[in-house]
């Protein structure tokens, strides 16, 4: 423990406080992700158009693979990018919810950090017991 930690009961209080940048960070990390698997699935939608109704759809086999694979890739994209949007808002409420009781913690504290702070230990405790009261006598 160094002299500040020794002299200062509150000088740990840096190390442990909340930050909100890496939950907010995070969070725009994910409507990020929702954004792009927006387009993404946009986009496949569009390349596959007219392939499946075109006249000649019936020659080719591998078009039924081909719909049953789109259909399986656009649900996927789907789903990820709904938890995506909802994470954003969790990785949010997480920060604020932190903050808060960050806040109301320290609040709770404050009326302490005024005390003095007593920079001996009380004379009973660095001064070892006598022999008699380690023998059950009294040590007064």
């Amino acid at each position: 423990m160094g002299k500040r930690a020794a002299s200062d009961p509150a000088s740990g209080y840096d190390r442990l406080r909340h930050h909100d940048e890496p939950w907010i960070k995070a969070a725009g990390g994910a409507e990020a992700l929702h954004t792009n698997l927006g387009t993404a699935r946009f986009e496949l939608e569009k390349s596959h158009e007219g392939l499946l109704t075109s006249e000649n759809a019936g020659d080719f086999a591998v078009l039924g693979e081909l719909a049953a694979v789109r259909a399986s890739w656009v649900r996927r994209m789907s789903t990820a990018q709904g938890e995506c949007g909802s994470l954003a808002g969790k990785l949010r409420t997480v920060a604020r919810e932190q903050r808060t009781t960050d806040e109301a913690v320290g609040e709770g504290f404050g009326p302490l950090v005024d005390l003095p702070v007593q920079s001996t230990p009380p004379l009973s405790l660095t001064r070892p017991p006598s022999s008699l009261y380690l023998l059950g006598g009294s040590d007064k």
